[in-house]
């Protein structure tokens, strides 16, 4: 099967069966998400989501966060992985966010990478979320699903992003990045996927390899 007719028949798919595709991350504000995000980081949407209500109680905006304390914020993402870093990739976000673009959530990621504790792929993730901007991050679920499906044989996260930005439609973008995201955590896991309840099987280039049903 050539790239462009599993691209098309992916899609195809998603477009029918996913149409809303969304961020699971609860969030009020691009600030809020912004933060969330961050803790998001090796760490599940669900207990994120679980903290997050009293973090955006008491830091409802830059300026609060920049003039917390340390043991303040530790105290609120203990529980969170790796909460030292994050703790300081907080304040400094948000101290780095009032100086540098006026406490505003920028909407460019070559902005948002500017910011303590954003990586690419958080940038990305902001940018699409909040400005619809049409780029793709790449996390560990886009990564995996990405290979597994035959959407590219990229062995970086970089590689991964320029193919699929590539093939994508710009005004697809934004929603293709939670299509693999929710496939990846729902149903092509890292342990044992569900490839009987897979709607883009038919496409899936190691599905086709493991029952050898189509070239």
């Amino acid at each position: 099967m050539e790239r462009e007719e599993r691209y098309a028949g992916i899609i195809g798919w998603f477009s029918r069966n996913m149409p809303a595709a969304e961020t699971e991350l609860r969030y009020d504000s691009p600030f809020h998400l912004l933060i969330a995000v961050i803790l998001s980081a090796q760490c599940t949407d669900r207990r994120v989501n679980m903290y997050t209500p009293r973090i955006f109680a008491r830091f409802p905006d830059p300026e609060s966060l920049a003039a917390a304390s340390f043991e303040e914020v530790y105290g609120l993402i203990r529980s969170i992985t790796f909460p030292n870093n994050k703790a300081r990739h907080l304040i400094g976000m948000a101290q780095t966010l009032l100086e540098k673009f006026g406490g505003t959530v920028p909407s460019d990621p070559e902005d948002l990478v500017k910011l303590p504790g954003v990586g690419r792929k958080t940038a990305n993730v902001i940018a699409s979320v909040v400005y619809d901007r049409p780029v793709i991050a790449v996390d560990t679920h886009v990564f995996r699903v990405s290979g597994r499906i035959g959407l590219s044989d990229g062995q970086t996260v970089e590689k991964v992003e320029k193919d699929l930005t590539e093939a994508i439609p710009e005004s697809l973008r934004a929603k293709a990045h939670h299509w693999l995201i929710l496939h990846g955590r729902y149903v092509c896991t890292a342990r044992n996927p569900k490839c009987a309840e897979c709607g883009v099987r038919e496409w899936c280039r190691q599905y086709a390899a493991r029952y050898a049903i189509m070239p």
